[in-house]
């Protein structure tokens, strides 16, 4: 003879009734979401810290601020995914070390125009400057608009602290000395004839000259060009270890 068959759970009765359903799928759904959220609380931070990568000085981050307002980040992401066309293209995979200090960070999905994460260093200044002044002139099959009207804006430097206080308050680890040295280290990193000594201290790797080729002016263009150059250079990956191709 046959064996009788086991009994089975009849799921219909959970199915045609929508308290259960709904007290069941609540469950579930608690249940998951606290073996996601719990272990946040027992550990220090979610991101690997890396050395080299630190908070942007005061021009930098406000060539960011430049960048975010201009809404450059709608064509340009600053993430490169680890697969072999992209690190071949634009460089080692992005860390989420890299962005630690980015509020809001700028990595993304779309692309009109190419990745930024490793642009710094890539170009010179008087390159980077004629791109935004004329983007056609440089590359003539560019749709980016100019944005020529940086160079005749003068860069606000009223409230050089203020920014770098309100960015200390979400976790970007300036110091006292940074922030009263806000104002003079926003103005000094793009002046070619100041003391850059305790800039580049407080600052390693930070790149101070004239950025727009007007030394007598600090506009806005000085700073977003700054911020430019800084990308994807605060970590040294030529030192690090080999990293292993993506299969």
């Amino acid at each position: 003879m046959a064996s009788k068959p086991g009994r089975r759970f009849d799921h219909r009765k959970i199915e045609r009734n929508v308290t259960i359903l709904a007290v069941l799928a609540f469950g579930a759904v608690a249940i998951g979401g606290i073996v996601e959220i719990a272990p946040l609380f027992w550990i220090d931070s979610t991101v690997k810290r890396v050395e080299g990568v630190r908070p942007y000085t005061p021009l930098e981050q406000a060539g960011r601020d430049i960048y975010v307002r201009e809404g450059c980040y709608n064509c340009h992401s600053q993430m490169i995914r680890p697969f072999r066309d992209e690190v071949e293209r634009y460089g080692h995979y992005s860390l989420a070390a890299e962005s630690m200090y980015d509020h809001p960070f700028q990595w993304g999905s779309k692309r009109t125009g190419p990745d930024l994460a490793r642009v710094g260093g890539r170009y010179s200044d008087e390159w980077q400057v004629q791109h935004l002044k004329d983007p056609r002139s440089v590359v003539p099959e560019l749709i980016m608009p100019s944005y020529a009207f940086l160079a005749e804006h003068e860069l606000d430097t009223s409230n050089a602290d203020g920014h770098l206080k309100a960015l200390r308050r979400v976790g970007v680890p300036y110091s006292d000395e940074d922030l009263k040295q806000a104002e003079a280290d926003l103005k000094g990193q793009a002046d070619p004839d100041a003391d850059h000594a305790d800039l580049i201290k407080r600052y390693p790797k930070a790149q101070a000259r004239d950025f727009d080729g007007d030394p007598k002016r600090l506009t806005e263009m000085d700073a977003l060009v700054a911020y430019l150059q800084s990308l994807g250079t605060m970590v040294d990956f030529k030192s690090a270890a080999p990293m292993e191709q993506p299969r």
